[in-house]
């Protein structure tokens, strides 16, 4: 790392990030690994907002948290996979200053917008099974357009306080980031100047951004099995837990992987362990999303079947 102090301030020009893992023989292994999850994150997420874009079946407000939960996961996935990937194929993974910061900002936004729209998702799943009869009023387009927005704009405000205060940070101790992206925990580590504000905002904001949608979501979840109960067929009964196990799963594996990283004291919060934590949620989540949106959805198994035969016999 190169800086400059001058008074009390450090302005400083690189990093360079350690990456997951710093033996050899494991870099070209990870490599592929990770550009495999990649690409399948990829073409997962850009194929699940193009078929919901594309069939009007999918024309409905359930569907349009999940094209804007696949938006989100494919830009998390690009913003962090791609310094990842290049860490097993460089000596040394540099990264500039503004380019951390960057990084950084975007990971928030993306971050933070992914656990909102879960929540929204699971107050989707809630009116739909346990109101229906007003589910098309409760969950009207200009609402449903409206808790998609609100989710983006609280992001870009917590992203833009965070990213705000980390440059105020004074950065002279180490050079080595100990991660494979410019994470807040990895860089407060790093720093020479008072970080208590910095990390009173992450509890803030990491309390209020994981705590609040799971809270939700688990209120939402018990209103939910109350109703189902209620329903006396069997069939009926099965196919209300049917459209909401792909939303649970990916709710467990997200939230309790974000809340292994943040949710701890720093003082027992080990980097190593972090790494493989934030790992399912910057990588494996992205990927598994459309997986596990797709594999167990009738409408959007019908829906890419419909598509595949108008264009196999135009």
């Amino acid at each position: 790392m190169e800086s400059v102090a001058s008074g009390n301030h450090c302005t400083v020009t690189e990093f360079f990030l350690a990456g997951l893992s710093e033996r050899p023989e494991l870099q070209m292994p990870l490599f592929l690994l990770f550009l495999g999850i990649y690409v399948v994150s990829v073409t997962g997420n850009l194929g699940m907002i193009t078929l919901i874009v594309l069939s009007s079946r999918l024309h409905n407000p359930m569907y349009y948290f999940l094209s804007s939960l696949s938006f989100i996961d494919f830009c998390q996935s690009t913003v962090v996979t791609s310094k990842m990937l290049a860490s097993f194929v460089t000596e040394k993974n540099i990264i500039s200053y503004p380019e951390c910061l960057t990084q950084l900002y975007f990971f928030i936004i993306f971050g933070i917008a992914e656990c909102c729209t879960l929540a929204a998702m699971a107050y989707d799943r809630y009116v739909a099974i346990c109101s229906p009869l007003l589910y098309s009023l409760s969950m009207s387009y200009k609402i449903c357009s409206s808790l998609i927005a609100g989710v983006y704009i609280f992001s870009v405000f917590s992203a833009s306080v965070l990213t705000g205060f980390m440059t105020r940070i004074c950065f002279c101790k180490l050079d080595v980031i100990n991660h494979y992206f410019c994470d807040l925990l990895p860089l407060l580590k790093l720093a020479c100047s008072d970080t208590y504000i910095n990390e009173l905002l992450i509890l803030i904001f990491g309390t209020l951004n994981i705590c609040v949608p799971v809270l939700t979501i688990i209120m939402s979840y018990i209103l939910i099995i109350a109703s189902i109960l209620h329903i006396h067929s069997r069939e009926g009964r099965s196919k209300a837990f049917s459209t909401c196990r792909s939303h649970i799963s990916a709710v467990a594996v997200f939230f309790g992987s974000a809340a292994f990283m943040y949710l701890q004291p720093s003082s027992v919060n080990s980097m190593e362990q972090g790494k493989v934590s934030s790992v399912f949620y910057t990588t494996v989540v992205p990927m598994l999303n459309p997986l596990i949106y797709s594999l167990r959805n009738k409408d959007v198994s019908v829906a890419l079947k419909k598509i595949l035969q108008r264009k196999l016999f135009m």
